[in-house]
């Protein structure tokens, strides 16, 4: 094999045009049995193979950085900067990450997973080189590769605008395939799609896919991007590598902003990516029918059915929210606002003061972009608007990036918020019921919902099989009652506490377990009764510092000043650390949040605390 020879970029000097052409099947087949055997980023991967081989080829990596937004595509970039040896245990724990990563290689400068991002780093980079150069001698040139979506986000524009306005020296690689998850939400693509060729002489051809900018290659070229100071050149066929070669040479003996405009087809080489008209096969491992997202989705579709204020709003994300089928119901309901959270947010706050209940669906780690729109546009003016986050707390393959573990912490400070961790399908549609009544009832206020990617086993069934009690409003509920430790697991946690109990119990602890279902505010009969115990262990899915069990401490403290005896409490949770990929449960077991970490955190609170009970208190 052709890729087998391939250690570093430089190797890639030496091949001719056939073998070039074979390497980049191979590159095709690694990423397809890589990813089809442990999930990942498909489409987008197939799409970038020739323009990735094609920058190689022109610029020294890593002395020139080329920089990846978003980071999903960068699968060709690793297996030609020597990782492909490594490349069949992609996402998997302790083996290599799903982004370009900085831990991994000196070729991945950012580890960009967020979208919209990397002009930004782009412009940085290229004023350091400006002000510093790196070698005086040699030129390093600040490449940066955009696409899959990534230009609807408003961190992208402020980029633009930014290396226009400096005259920096940088070359954007605009990768246009239409699509971000699902086709792009923008009338930019379609605008950018009427450029010139790069020889006006000759119109470029397309790949697979593009058959419908034949035409527009021949229109007027957008004035976009050369009025906000970047020169434009394109389009290019993104998978003429040759032809991709001679315009990145051309650009990189070219002083200041521009930008090159490269037409891909998502899903390259592979049918079942080509032929999926939503994603592109985006991700191979999105949910399935019957777990928290679809539920989610299902049951909105049904309420708004009954009331026709409701609305919901997704991020370029329609289908990984459940969101799809919801707006195959209600057209004209869903408003997908392309790779732009923050825009989301206050949008839904727009809506809201319009008399609409809107529905923010969203992944836990893509809110934290959102945090201040949160804060300062919907809970300063006490709005009603629903935020549905999926992927909370410890999500597994993804890494780092998008582990939810900050939106506990970040949206508890946001006041006058209800928020809600529902422990099974039963109690999440419970919810979402309550959270719409909320939102649009005679006195709106913001609401959450926050989920796991995972459902623990018998996620709609009590230990005893029978249907889970769903309660009403925002009381907590108490599934077994002892004298000794009160264990509380939020939302996916109360699966190890409760199995935390049954060990304690084992041993001849007597144990009270609680489902909090509302985290904010607290539930005052659930404060009552663990005050009474000799220990309180607190269990969550995010961050320890600042989260639920830190308010259910404060709680507890001010609640039991005057006692003789109060309670010992432990809070358990994540540390303020960037946690990497692996399994959810494998990785909260090794945070000591599985049932043997939490059962050990109460057996030592029991060993440390006198053996006199508090007693019930008022």
């Amino acid at each position: 094999m052709i890729l087998d020879h391939v250690s570093t970029p430089a190797d890639l000097a030496a091949l001719d045009a056939d073998e070039l052409d074979l390497l980049a099947d191979e590159l095709r087949s690694a990423i397809v049995d890589a990813v089809m055997t442990h999930g990942g980023h498909l489409g987008s991967n197939l799409g970038a193979v020739e323009l990735t081989i094609a920058l190689h080829r022109v610029f020294d990596s890593p002395h020139d950085a080329l920089l990846w937004d978003t980071g999903h595509q960068c699968y060709p970039h690793k297996l030609l900067t020597g990782r492909s040896d490594g490349f069949a245990a992609l996402r998997q724990a302790d083996g290599m990450s799903g982004y370009p990563s900085r831990a991994e290689s000196p070729h991945d400068w950012v580890e960009n997973s967020h979208a919209s991002t990397i002009l930004a780093y782009a412009h940085g980079l290229a004023t350091a080189e400006a002000l510093r150069p790196t070698d005086p001698g040699r030129r390093r040139r600040i490449v940066a590769v955009i696409g899959d979506g990534s230009l609807t986000g408003g961190m992208a524009f402020e980029g633009l605008n930014n290396l226009g306005h400096a005259g920096a020296d940088c070359i954007v690689v605009f990768n246009d395939n239409g699509r971000s998850y699902a086709p792009t939400a923008s009338r930019l693509g379609a605008t950018l799609r009427g450029g010139r060729p790069i020889d006006a002489d000759e119109p470029v051809g397309v790949g697979a896919g593009t058959d419908a900018v034949h035409e527009a290659a021949l229109a007027d070229p957008p004035r976009f991007f050369e009025t906000l100071g970047l020169s434009y050149h394109g389009p290019i066929d993104g998978h003429d590598r040759a032809a991709l070669e001679t315009a990145l040479a051309a650009a990189a003996e070219r002083p200041g902003p521009q930008v090159l405009h490269v037409l891909t087809s998502k899903g390259r080489g592979y049918g079942p990516a080509e032929n999926d008209p939503v994603k592109r096969l985006h991700d191979t491992s999105e949910a399935k029918p019957g777990s928290y997202t679809s539920t989610f989705g299902d049951l909105l579709g049904d309420l708004a059915a009954a009331d026709d204020r409701v609305v919901a709003i997704t991020a370029a994300m329609p289908d990984s929210t459940g969101l799809l089928g919801f707006g195959e119901r209600h057209p004209g309901r869903l408003i997908d606002v392309g790779i732009a959270e923050q825009h989301a947010v206050t949008s839904a706050a727009g809506m809201a003061m319009g008399g609409l209940v809107p529905v923010v669906a969203l992944y836990s780690t893509f809110l934290t972009r959102a945090v201040d729109q949160a804060i300062y546009d919907v809970g300063l003016h006490g709005l009603g608007v629903v935020f549905c986050i999926d992927r909370a707390g410890i999500t597994g393959d993804d890494g780092a990036s998008h582990h939810g573990v900050l939106d506990l912490v970040l949206l508890s400070r946001v006041p006058g918020i209800t928020i809600f961790a529902p422990s099974s399908l039963a109690e999440q549609r419970a919810m979402l019921r309550h959270a719409l009544a909320i939102a649009g009832g005679p006195n709106p206020a913001p609401v959450a919902l926050r989920w796991p990617k995972t459902m623990p086993p018998d996620a709609d069934a009590d230990a005893s099989g029978r249907g889970v009690a769903v309660g009403v409003g925002t009381a907590a509920r108490r599934l077994q009652v002892g004298e000794d430790v009160c264990l509380i697991g939020v939302g996916k946690m109360l699966a190890p506490v409760r199995e935390a109990a049954a060990l304690l119990e084992g041993e001849g602890l007597s144990v009270t377990v609680w489902d909090p279902r509302c985290v904010r505010p607290l539930d005052d009969a659930m404060l009552r009764d663990a005050a009474r115990h000799r220990c309180v262990v607190t269990v969550e899915d995010g961050l320890r510092e600042g989260g639920i069990g830190a308010a259910v401490a404060d709680a507890l403290a001010e609640r039991t000043c005057a006692v003789p005896h109060p309670p010992r409490v432990r809070v358990l949770g994540t540390p303020p650390a960037f946690i990497p990929h692996g399994k959810p449960d494998a990785v909260l077991a090794a945070l000591g949040l599985g049932a043997h970490g939490i059962a050990e955190q109460a057996r030592t609170l029991v060993r440390t605390r006198p053996l006199d009970r508090v007693g019930a208190l008022s």
